[in-house]
């Protein structure tokens, strides 16, 4: 089984906003597009024109519907799903070959295709549904942080960050350094109670998730009273035309 590091000198991940996620998917489409054409793809698509699409996703989003509670009224909420670059992560412990693997300079955890025999342990062993399996290419495939970009010197410096991250067009998405406490994802996460998805799992999820902001209750609308007897006299006999 494949070793964990001790430490690494980074904790790249996201920080998704659920506040302003607006479920429009540009995300999930612009991270499809890039690494496609990318050293992660084929990322295939399996009766696209069917009645049951599917294919290789790195980014999901799901919107689910919530009821009314107290004071807050029913709303829509838009959850955006990848791999969360685990500080320990069971896919990668499970992995038979090594090729599921957590580096130590900058936390991602990937895969090398040239060594992953496509046996799904690491997407059995993943509780967050984040392992993607190519049928084409017979091997596992998951969220890199895309890598090949955030290290590219060829990109503009404002430009090295995720396809999703550079996409989203509430800026819903952030892309940083969790091990800074003072980088801009860290400072947020702690302004706004960032949580780790599912802590008590105890794989220390490096992204963390923005809840949703409390609403404003919505009052009551003031009944109307009307005083018939300030009314011009042909629209008090309107008035009381109209209310026979």
């Amino acid at each position: 089984m494949t070793r964990l590091p001790t430490t690494t000198a980074k904790k790249l991940g996201l920080l998704i906003d659920l506040d302003i996620c607006v479920g429009c998917h540009a995300c999930a489409v612009a991270c499809k597009e890039w690494n496609d054409q990318g050293a992660s793809g084929p990322l295939p698509d399996l009766d696209a024109y069917g009645a049951a699409p599917d294919g290789v996703w790195f980014n999901r989003v799901h919107s689910y519907e919530l009821d009314a509670l107290g004071d807050q009224p029913a709303s829509t909420l838009h959850f955006p799903r990848s791999c969360l670059h685990c500080e320990t992560p069971a896919c990668v412990s499970v992995c038979p070959t090594g090729a599921s693997h957590k580096r130590a300079e900058d936390g991602i955890v990937l895969v090398d295709p040239d060594t992953c025999i496509g046996c799904k342990l690491c997407s059995w062993a993943c509780p967050y549904g984040a392992r993607e399996y190519s049928p084409s290419e017979g091997v596992m495939k998951k969220c890199t942080l895309c890598v090949d970009r955030i290290y590219d010197q060829r990109i503009p410096e404002a430009q090295r960050q995720p396809a999703c991250v550079q996409a989203c067009p509430t800026r819903a998405r952030g892309f940083g350094d969790f091990a800074d406490p003072d980088s801009e994802v860290s400072v947020k996460s702690r302004e706004r109670g960032g949580r780790e998805l599912m802590p008590e799992l105890g794989y220390r999820s490096v992204n963390r998730y923005l809840p949703p902001r409390r609403k404003q209750p919505v009052p009551a609308p003031a009944e109307e009273t009307l005083d018939t007897t300030q009314l011009p006299a042909a629209l008090r006999w309107l008035d009381r035309i109209l209310s026979r």
